[in-house]
């Protein structure tokens, strides 16, 4: 169960403390702060979705048009046609994560400070993947966060027994 703690008006897990929000340091080159931009496309081009290279390409593109500088990139093919890439970016990371049996991805962006502009990133994905309905939410995230599920817990249900293989007699 999520609180409100009566000290900082922040929002904290139930019994644990809240802690005040910093102010910037003087010699500090960056806020502490981001934005975290999280896409779920649906109905997307199966053929964009299937061609890794144009989607590394397309995602690349995305990164420069979003204004991050692109360190490195690593990329996974799974057996049954899924893709995943991870883009190390300077100011933080973007991934895409492709189910092509549903025509889909899930794509985030993140990023700190206030410099990139994750609109501009989704502009060149929409354009590349084509798809039919987006999903699309940013987080802004800093030193005093504020959960959007206030008044919920935010900790993950537990997870249901997994029950033990049956032995043989």
């Amino acid at each position: 169960m999520i609180e409100m703690s009566n000290s900082f008006a922040l929002p904290t897990l139930a019994g644990a403390p809240a802690a005040a929000p910093r102010a910037m340091p003087k010699d500090a080159a960056h806020p502490f702060a981001g934005r975290h931009l999280v896409v779920s496309y649906l109905g997307c081009d199966v053929g964009a979705l299937s061609d890794h290279r144009g989607l590394v390409s397309a995602m690349r593109s995305a990164v420069k048009a979003s204004g991050a500088e692109l360190l490195k990139t690593s990329e996974h093919v799974f057996s049954e046609g899924g893709f995943t890439a991870v883009m190390l970016l300077s100011e933080s990371h973007a991934s895409v994560h492709t189910y092509p049996e549903f025509a889909a991805c899930f794509v985030d962006l993140f990023t700190c400070g206030y410099n990139c502009k994750g609109e501009k990133f989704d502009e060149v994905l929409r354009a590349y993947l084509r798809p039919q309905e987006v999903a699309i939410k940013t987080f802004l995230r800093s030193n005093d966060v504020v959960d959007d599920l206030a008044g919920q817990d935010s900790r993950p249900s537990p997870r249901p027994p997994v029950p033990e293989p049956a032995r043989a007699p």
